[in-house]
């Protein structure tokens, strides 16, 4: 399932509104949840409107993977951080992602480990 946090990733690293609108019809279930601490959402629009929030609160930052996934079945756990990129993250977490059969996304379950104050 590392293909799925790859996917997953470029959806939150997409900056270009249309772009991210494709990727995530493509890599998220129709009726998709997202929830974290922050954010509690249903559907790909509140998912893009969730993404496009974080950007904006933290402008030019990239996600990038921190360890490894680990998966079974149709789910998968997975950590990440948040920062400039090329640079130690400022901001580090992990998420919990299910799938369905076509290996879409259909819930994530997001906790944030480390936020700077």
């Amino acid at each position: 399932m590392s293909d799925l946090l790859e996917r997953y990733l470029a959806c939150w690293n997409e900056t270009n509104s249309e772009t991210r609108q494709s990727l995530l019809a493509e890599t998220w279930a129709v009726d998709a949840t997202y929830v974290d601490p922050l954010a509690d959402v249903t559907g790909l629009e509140e998912i893009d409107a969730t993404i496009a929030a974080v950007q904006g609160q933290f402008p030019g930052f990239v996600f990038t993977p921190v360890g490894t996934v680990d998966s079974h079945h149709n789910q998968a756990r997975f950590g990440w951080g948040l920062g400039p990129a090329g640079e130690e993250p400022l901001v580090i977490g992990f998420d919990v992602a299910t799938t369905d059969d076509d290996g879409r996304i259909t819930q994530v379950l997001g906790f944030l480990d480390r936020v700077p104050g």
